[in-house]
């Protein structure tokens, strides 16, 4: 079996990016459900509630801040990979070594990515202006 061309690589990497960038959304909105979900238990004092209830509330602030801190990062790797999965549509496409359903699969996972990178950039513009 040949080895994968550079064009199936970079559209596999832009893939895995983005369905890691969706996992930390899904696991950061769990982790502030929990948060709320604890903290309101905490001040009606529930009495079902554990006795290291506040422990375990900064635990998962903690974990909070810790997905929320691998989004800069992700991004950064995400802009990268959607950059290079760029430069090779355009070499498969000027060269021809690609196939119809490559190319195909290679500007489906590039829109993804762009989508993620320009979400990101709406984001990082609302965080910086007031």
């Amino acid at each position: 079996m040949a080895p994968p061309s550079a064009l199936t690589i970079a559209t596999q990497s832009v893939q895995r990016l983005v369905k890691e960038e969706t996992y930390y959304h899904k696991e950061q909105a769990n982790q502030e459900a929990r948060i709320q979900k604890l903290t309101g238990e905490i001040e009606a004092e529930n009495p079902d509630l554990d006795s290291n209830a506040e422990y375990v509330l900064k635990q998962e602030k903690t974990a909070l801040e810790e997905t929320k801190a691998v989004f800069g990062p992700l991004g950064v790797r995400i802009t990268d990979a959607v950059q290079k999965l760029e430069e090779q549509i355009a070499i498969s496409e000027s060269d021809g070594t690609a196939s119809e359903e490559q190319l195909n699969k290679a500007k489906e996972a590039l829109v993804s990515g762009q989508r993620v990178t320009a979400q990101k950039g709406v984001l990082d513009k609302n965080v910086l202006m007031p």
